[in-house]
């Protein structure tokens, strides 16, 4: 059973969402709340699986609280909720721990589809909106990345096997595993236990976090021998 939180100042978009929650065997709607301070107390208090969050809320807005949460209690995921996909408000949640986001205005069985695979560690943002938030991130990064030891290389990526860096790079891009595969002669299964390697050696919670670690360590344009090209 899927325990989730609901976050937003709109009790009539809370009370849609249980219903269509509710209805669901496996998914169970443990509490809510107005705001992004009440949403802190209420995971200290009931440890959902799942958050479903809205960015914007008067008082603590819901960027803040998923950066507290993120911190506090790891074990709980963090969708938030949108009103358009391009929203850089959720691209700033998505850097401060967010596992994905997912449009107010999604069908019932996207909603339910989106919490299930944040809980089994998946992450919910489409390829079009990852290249989106990289494209707006990486503006903010420095042209030489802070930690990097002499040979340009982070200490973050020399766990990583060469294959290894190849497949973060694509993920990087915005490349879905099924992509991946057709890029470089894989099998998807494959590419996805490429994935599952890079997150824990990279100690990321998700795919998403990965992406945002590989801009921050320069590992977009790294080549096989794991150093920036060009």
């Amino acid at each position: 059973m899927t325990r989730v939180l609901l976050v937003d100042d709109q009790a009539l978009l809370r009370m849609g969402f249980r219903l269509v929650l509710d209805a669901e065997d496996d998914l169970e709607v443990v509490g809510e709340a107005g705001d992004g301070r009440a949403a802190i107390e209420q995971v200290a208090a009931l440890r959902p699986d799942v958050v479903l969050m809205d960015v914007r809320m008067p008082g603590m807005n819901g960027i803040d609280a998923t950066e507290r949460l993120v911190a506090s209690h790891p074990g709980t995921r963090v969708l938030i909720l949108t009103t358009f996909d391009l929203d850089e408000y959720a691209f700033a949640a998505l850097r401060v721990g967010a596992s994905g986001f997912l449009l107010k205005d999604a069908r019932p069985a996207e909603l339910v589809a989106a919490i299930r695979s944040v809980a089994s560690g998946d992450a919910v943002v489409s390829p079009r909106v990852t290249r989106r938030m990289l494209e707006m991130f990486s503006g903010q990064l420095p042209a030489v990345q802070d930690g990097a030891d002499d040979d340009g290389v982070h200490p973050r990526l020399r766990e990583l096997t060469p294959r290894e860096l190849e497949v973060l790079q694509h993920v990087a891009e915005g490349l879905s595993n099924g992509e991946i595969a057709t890029t470089l002669f894989l099998s998807e299964a494959t590419v996805k236990t490429h994935v599952g390697n890079i997150l824990a050696k990279l100690r990321v919670r998700d795919r998403v976090q990965a992406v945002v670690l590989a801009y921050e360590t320069g590992v977009v344009g790294v080549g096989r021998s794991g150093r920036p090209a060009g």
